[in-house]
C-alpha cells in the first residue's frame, strides 16, 4: 500500500501558529523516515484553528529540513490566484527541490465570502477552474497557451498536478485531462465510489499519465491504547463544531459543543467523519485495508487527526507500522 499524509498544520487550543509549523517539520520528518510517499499541504484561509494558508511558503519551509520525501499542495485552490503566480511559485519549488514537488488543484475557495472578498476574488471564479488548470499547465510544460508570456522560473518543470475533487465534476475533469485523482473522503465522503468510477472510466492518457491513479484521503486516530483513540475522536468531534458552527469572536461553551452534536448538526459532523480509522494498530490495519477495497485507491492520503502533536506522530507510526505488517 503507497501511504501518503495530508497535514493542515494544525494549531491548538494553547498553540501558536509558530508550534504548529514546527510540528509540521517534524511531522514530515518522521513520515520520510517511516517511508511515506508524500506529504501535502492544503489552503485554508481565516481558520483560527490552520496554520497552512501559504503552502508554496510552508512547502519551502518542509522541504529545506526534509530530504527525499515529495511535497506538494493538497491542494492549492485555484479560483483563488493567478494560474501564472502558482506556475512561478511551484516551478521556483521544482527548480530548488527537483522531482520532489507535487500541485494538487482544487476549485472551492477553502474560505468564507467575507475571506474570498479579502483574497479580492470573485466567486465566479470557479467557473473557469478547467481552463485555468490548462493555463497553469501551459507554463509549467513550457507550451504556454498565452503568447510571450512563460512562468521563470517554471517553464519546463513538468510539475505533476493532480485534480482533487468531491464530485463528480472533478473526476471527469480529471479523466477528460488524463491527470491523478484525489479525493477528499476525509471530509467529504458522500460521492468517493461513484466519483472513483466515473474516473476510471472515463480516464483518457496523458502526457503525464498512462492509466487511472487514485488517492483516496482518510482519517486516521491511531493509538496504543483504545480509549485514549476514542478520545480523540471526541475532540476532533468537538473541534469540527467550533470550526464549523462558531461565528467570528464566537466561543463555544462545552455545554453549547454537546447541544451541537446532540442536534442535526451533530450528524453533519459525524457524517464527515465517516472514513475514520481509530483505535489499536490491529483494528486500523483492518480498517485501511477495508477502505482501500472500498475506495479503489492507488494510495492513501492519511490525514492524522490528534489533538497534539505527540498523538498525530505517534498516529503517523502507527499506520506506517501496519503497512509493514502487510507487507511482511
Amino acid at each position: 500500500m503507497t501511504l501518503s499524509v495530508l497535514d493542515l498544520a494544525p494549531i491548538g487550543p494553547d498553540e501558536t501558529a509558530r508550534d504548529a509549523l514546527e510540528a509540521s517539520v517534524r511531522l514530515a520528518q518522521r513520515a520520510e523516515e517511516l517511508g511515506y510517499e508524500r506529504v501535502w499541504y492544503a489552503e485554508h484561509h481565516n481558520f483560527a484553528s490552520i496554520a497552512s494558508s501559504a503552502t508554496a511558503v510552508l512547502i519551502a519551509h518542509i522541504a529545506a529540513n526534509t530530504r527525499r520525501i515529495r511535497l506538494g499542495a493538497g491542494g492549492v485552490m485555484l479560483p483563488n490566484h493567478a494560474p501564472l503566480v502558482i506556475a512561478e511559485q511551484f516551478g521556483t519549488l521544482a527548480t530548488l527541490h527537483r522531482d520532489r514537488i507535487d500541485l494538487g488543484l482544487g476549485r472551492a475557495p477553502g474560505t468564507n465570502q467575507a475571506t474570498l472578498r479579502a483574497l479580492r476574488r470573485d466567486a465566479t471564479a470557479a467557473d473557469t477552474f478547467p481552463q485555468d488548470v490548462l493555463e497553469l499547465q501551459g507554463y509549467l510544460s513550457g507550451e504556454t497557451r498565452i503568447p510571450t508570456v512563460h512562468a521563470i522560473p517554471g517553464r519546463g518543470t513538468d510539475v505533476p498536478l493532480y485534480i482533487l475533487g468531491s464530485s463528480l465534476f472533478g473526476a471527469q475533469l480529471a479523466a477528460a485531462l488524463g491527470l491523478p485523482y484525489a479525493f477528499a473522503s476525509h471530509f467529504s465522503p458522500g460521492a468517493l465510489q461513484d466519483a472513483v468510477r466515473v474516473y476510471r472510466e472515463q480516464f483518457q492518457p496523458s502526457a503525464q499519465l498512462e492509466r487511472p491513479y487514485v488517492i483516496a484521503a482518510v482519517n486516521a486516530l491511531a493509538s496504543d491504547d483504545e480509549a485514549e483513540s476514542h478520545r480523540q475522536l471526541e475532540a476532533r468531534r468537538r473541534t469540527l463544531v467550533r470550526a464549523l458552527f462558531s461565528r467570528p469572536g464566537q466561543t463555544f461553551t462545552d455545554e453549547e459543543v454537546e447541544a451541537i452534536l446532540r442536534a442535526p448538526q451533530g450528524a453533519h459532523v459525524d457524517q464527515m467523519l465517516t472514513y475514520t480509522a481509530t483505535g489499536t494498530p490491529d483494528a486500523v490495519k483492518a480498517y485501511l485495508d477495508e477502505f482501500r477495497a472500498h475506495a479503489d485507491a492507488d494510495e492513501l492520503m492519511v490525514v492524522h487527526q490528534g489533538d497534539n502533536a505527540a498523538a498525530r506522530l505517534r498516529s503517523l507510526e502507527i499506520v506506517a507500522e501496519t503497512a509493514a505488517v502487510r507487507s511482511a
